[in-house]
């Protein structure tokens, strides 16, 4: 059994299932005024079938729906203290929690609001960030891949990589990853509604996540149920 990590924003959320505090998408029972689509059984979501066909263990799911990556938010609002990925993490390692847990891989599924919010691109910077660097998309991608990959040398890191985000944020991923040893899945076909995964959307992340995934762990054969 291995401790996974997941890093993400809406499409990794699950009532219940993020720390306390943090904005979720999905629910089994949410509002009236929730879409139906929004309303799945946490079984349907991508990591949780991932985790149940791997029968690996969810150290912390530590999504936030809405959230970027970089510092710059939806209306240019500042992340750089609230809810960015950078900061995340920032906060798991300050805390310790690295070296009070094993993480055995890493989840990130991010870049989809950066790309939705129009955040500033900038340039592709592989080293040397300063911190006005991580408002800028492209050097926030980077600098997070690289934090991450400099915590965990030992860890499984992947980096999914949504479908119908600006093309710049998608080379970015896949570039950082190819220079950091990262694991990019670069997912095709997603059903959605409003933009996010629907059931379907959620099997078709899962399969395409397992197919990468299985080859550094021990998945059992029956990926297809």
């Amino acid at each position: 059994m291995r401790n996974v990590l997941i890093l993400g924003d809406s499409y990794s959320t699950y009532e219940g299932y993020i720390p306390e505090g943090y904005k979720t998408y999905y629910y089994l029972n949410g509002p009236d005024d929730v879409p139906a689509f929004r309303k799945i059984n946490v079984e349907d979501t991508w990591w949780k079938q991932v985790l149940d066909l791997s029968g690996d263990n969810l150290l912390l799911n530590n999504s936030w729906s809405g959230s970027t990556i970089g510092y710059t938010g939806y209306d240019n609002v500042d992340c750089s203290k609230s809810n960015s990925f950078i900061y995340r993490f920032r906060q798991l390692r300050d805390s310790g929690f690295f070296k009070e847990n094993v993480v055995d891989t890493v989840f990130m599924f991010g870049g989809t609001n950066d790309s939705w919010s129009d955040a500033p691109l900038g340039e592709i910077k592989l080293s040397d960030w300063e911190e006005q660097d991580l408002y800028f998309v492209l050097p926030a991608i980077c600098y997070l891949t690289k934090s991450i990959k400099t915590e965990l040398p030992d860890s499984n890191i992947y980096f999914l990589i949504n479908t119908d985000i600006k093309t710049e944020i998608a080379d970015c991923i896949k570039q950082c990853c190819a220079n950091y040893g990262v694991t990019a899945i670069e997912l095709e076909n997603i059903e959605k509604e409003c933009g996010h995964p629907t059931i379907r959307g959620m099997k078709s992340i899962s399969r395409q996540v397992l197919d990468k995934y299985k080859n550094n762990s021990k998945i059992k054969e029956d990926t297809k149920r």
